[in-house]
């Protein structure tokens, strides 16, 4: 009997730590249950008094704080490193959303259910049709490279057509369009001409109008809103430098206050000295956003126990004395880049943005100003990219043949063109999940993930698609479709916090902070002047928090032995996504208690094993990522198409995300709590395959076909129709070897074989026609089609160059 009383109480238990019913509730569930065994087995007793005296001491707070959690506390301030101003503004600004679910390791899938994708408007989609239409006719990126700029043509369309207003509001002249809406137009645009997409997406990213719009005067908003939204200001923003990059609160330009003249009158204003690099814009702005380190050594501003401000943002114009435009750099793609430099420049004070209230503050106002840039552009950048390789490699893998076969059915390329695929498919679905988080407001963590991976997916596939096309694709020219997406990808990778530094320190270490539901508030009592109020709020955080941990490993452990194949669905989930979602449940009760693991073992280390927190991150993303999938395949009818493209994908992500915790606990220090706890998540072994050889043939083959996945994705870019376009010329002959059917394999098998004579093509379709291979009225289609297949794989060659 006391074995069954002993499994009844475990029993009991896992269902009060896995439902985490609240301390007092689960105390009264636990001594209830264990009474009542006593009495089928007296040695319960043996349990009862030890599980009482735990809960006694749990539920009286002067005894718990004395005894837990003052001791607590006073390791953990010795452990935990101080916070700078830097890092405590960059954990504070933003939001969270759906990420901050799947970091809880306990995912509310009724709210998910209710995350709709985004629609544009009537009007976003009249500009999409009409506008950004007209100009992807407009631009060449051949011509572009050529000319090193865009046409005078092409610049006025963007100023005259609102491009550069985008995110302003209409009452200054602006476009209004939402975060959706803006990154199908600069997907639209990226897939035409990358140099013009960046030329249009900087102003309606990190710059002056965003800054304007959240935090200027309503004076300064009338003053340069209007002429920033129809082009007659062209903005760019100062922050980078030869001394700061990735870390930009390390900027040493320098603003003291002082008196100074300004317009003929003495004011109170700023001496700036400052030199900016690899500022996209600089070369032909009008007016430009400055970051720099406010002093105030006089007090001038009224505050005279406070000298140094920090980081501060103006704005100024490019015209102003002191301010030096430098010449262009050469980033490889041939959009305006180049220096910015100011000496001895004076400006009144009320140029701070949002004016002198707002001195010191711009490093947060940065912070929470880059959703723009890592949310929107650079992954709408990489979506154009990706679907355009999907588009364009697909079409000449089915179109180029090698050994009397297309190339697109080796299995060795195909396993480049089926992650092609899956990409084109993920790339979009992630953009979709993600412009919609921005709808309500500006999560930090999920643009950083948005940022790293939709950059890091745009070089997997663009690279790929360099290898499946091979030397057509190395020589330059107006045919290559596949050059300016290579040569523009180091700038996606390395501009808004280089690649390697967003995901190594920024997506766990924001997101541990900012996505753990204890976390943050505990560290801000760590550093409280108050101790004594301060260690009342830890101890009822500390408490929660070790409930948290307590609830996700034994959910973690439930999970692991069952496949969570019992673990709760969002109530639409049909046959294909249910097992997706419970999978997702099973890995983010894993991520939730590897990240506890490693803060409660490395406490503030953690910051420094940068290696274990990108792994820890990379979990944080691919989970997102497969909700992305599932969001975006749950909105499309169901077809096979579909289905295996959302399969391939959701494997990859979940792939990659186990093989992150496996690689995380292989190389955490602590040796034999690392080895529990990856027993603890992969009890049964790791579930979690990469794509099979059979996948890869599938998603191989469905790249080369017109199917559903592809129509779709096409609709998200542009598609030439011109026969001397680069992916004009592709696509046309594409849809020729599409009209034939079977036509065109059949006529190439017979003439692969020796089966026809005939010295020239005219004579074998002649015999084909005689031995009823083919009909006579395919002759013609079957010439034109032959001579585009031949002019498709020709290359460029140039008299000199």
């Amino acid at each position: 009997m006391f074995l069954l009383s002993l499994v009844l109480f475990i029993a009991l238990l896992t269902a009060v730590l896995y439902y985490q019913p609240g301390l007092m509730v689960s105390s009264v569930a636990l001594l209830v249950g264990l009474f009542g065994l006593t009495f089928i087995s007296g040695a319960m007793w043996l349990i009862l008094i030890p599980v009482a005296a735990i809960l006694l001491l749990l539920n009286l707070p002067p005894l718990r704080q004395k005894l837990i959690t003052q001791p607590a506390y006073q390791i953990l301030q010795k452990a935990m490193p101080p916070m700078s101003v830097t890092e405590r503004e960059a954990m504070e600004a933003g939001t969270t959303w759906w990420e901050k679910d799947l970091f809880s390791g306990k995912p509310d899938w009724k709210k998910f259910v209710n995350i709709e994708l985004p629609q544009l408007t009537e009007k976003e989609q009249s500009f999409l049709d009409n506008e950004v239409e007209e100009l992807c006719g407009l631009i060449d990126e051949w011509q572009i490279f050529q000319d090193q700029d865009l046409t005078p043509e092409a610049w006025q369309f963007l100023k005259d057509k609102g491009f550069f207003g985008l995110i302003i509001p209409e009452e200054y002249g602006g476009k209004d369009f939402g975060p959706y809406a803006q990154s199908r137009i600069m997907s639209k645009i990226a897939s035409r001409s990358g140099t013009t997409a960046v030329t249009a997406m900087v102003p309606n990213s990190l710059g002056p109008g965003e800054l304007l719009m959240k935090y200027g005067t309503e004076e300064q908003k009338q003053r340069w809103l209007p002429g920033l939204a129809n082009g007659s200001e062209i903005p760019c923003f100062g922050l980078t430098g030869p001394e700061a990059g990735s870390d930009a609160g390390s900027i040493p330009d320098i603003g003291v206050v002082c008196q100074g003249e300004h317009e003929g009158k003495e004011v109170l204003g700023i001496r700036l000295n400052f030199s900016k690099r690899w500022i996209t814009l600089a070369p032909v702005a009008t007016v430009v956003g400055l970051a720099f380190k406010l002093r105030d050594p006089d007090g001038l501003l009224g505050d005279h126990d406070k000298s140094d401000y920090g980081i501060t943002c103006a704005l100024l114009p490019a015209d102003h004395p002191g301010v030096e435009i430098g010449r262009r750099h050469n980033p490889g793609s041939p959009f305006m880049n180049g220096p910015v430099k100011g000496t001895d420049v004076f400006i009144p004070v009320d140029w701070i943005i949002g004016g002198a209230s707002m001195a010191g503050k711009g490093w947060r106002m940065l912070i929470e100003c880059l959703g723009a840039g890592r949310g929107v552009s650079l992954p709408a950048l990489s979506t154009a990219s990706g679907e355009m390789s999907y588009l364009t490699v697909g079409a000449y893998a089915r179109i180029r043949r090698q050994f009397n076969m297309e190339v697109g059915k080796f299995e060795g390329v195909q396993e480049a063109t089926a992650e092609i695929a899956a990409n084109g498919y993920t790339l979009e679905a992630f953009r979709q999940l993600v412009t919609r988080g921005l709808d309500f407001g500006a999560p930090s963590v999920m643009t950083a993930m948005a940022k790293y991976h939709a950059t890091e997916m745009m070089r997997t596939s663009v690279n790929h698609s360099m290898d499946v096309v091979s030397g057509r694709a190395i020589q330059m020219g107006p045919r290559n479709f596949c050059v300016f997406a290579y040569r523009s990808l180091p700038v996606a990778i390395t501009v808004e916090g280089a690649n390697i530094l967003t995901r190594s320190l920024m997506i766990f270490g924001q997101g541990a902070m900012r996505c753990h539901p204890y976390l943050f508030d505990e560290v801000q009592t760590l550093q409280a002047e108050d101790k004594e109020a301060a260690l009342a709020e830890f101890d009822t955080l500390f408490i929660k928090h070790l409930g948290h941990v307590f609830s996700n490993i034994t959910r973690l452990k439930l999970y692991s032995l069952t496949r969570a194949k019992f673990s709760s669905t969002p109530v639409n989930a049909d046959d294909f996504s249910k097992p997706w979602y419970q999978k997702i449940n099973h890995l983010s009760a894993a991520l939730a208690v590897a990240s506890d693991v490693a803060l409660g073992v490395l406490g503030g280390d953690i910051k420094r094993r940068e290696l274990l927190s990108a792994r820890l991150g990379d979990v944080h993303s691919q989970l997102f990522i497969a909700c992305s999938l599932l969001k975006f395949h749950s909105v499309h009818p169901r077809t096979a198409d579909e289905d295996a493209h959302a399969e391939y994908a959701l494997t990859l992500a979940l792939h990659k995300a186990q093989q992150a915790l496996l690689d995380f606990y292989q190389n955490f220090p602590q040796r034999f709590l690392a080895w529990a706890f990856k027993t603890a998540t992969f009890l049964t072994g790791a579930p979690y395959l990469a794509p099979s050889d059979s996948d890869v043939r599938r998603l191989g083959n469905l790249i080369m076909e017109d199917n559903t996945v592809r129509q779709r994705l096409a609709q998200y870019v542009y598609v030439s129709q011109d026969v001397e376009d680069a992916v004009g010329r592709v696509e046309t002959t594409y849809q020729l070897l599409l009209a034939l059917g079977d036509v065109w394999h059949s006529f190439s098998r017979a003439q692969a074989k020796g089966e026809l004579t005939g010295t020239t093509l005219e004579q074998r379709l002649d015999d084909a026609v005689a031995k009823g291979i083919i009909q006579p009225a395919d002759v013609e289609p079957l010439k034109e089609y032959d001579a585009r297949r031949f002019d498709c794989l020709l290359t460029d060659h140039f008299e000199k160059l």
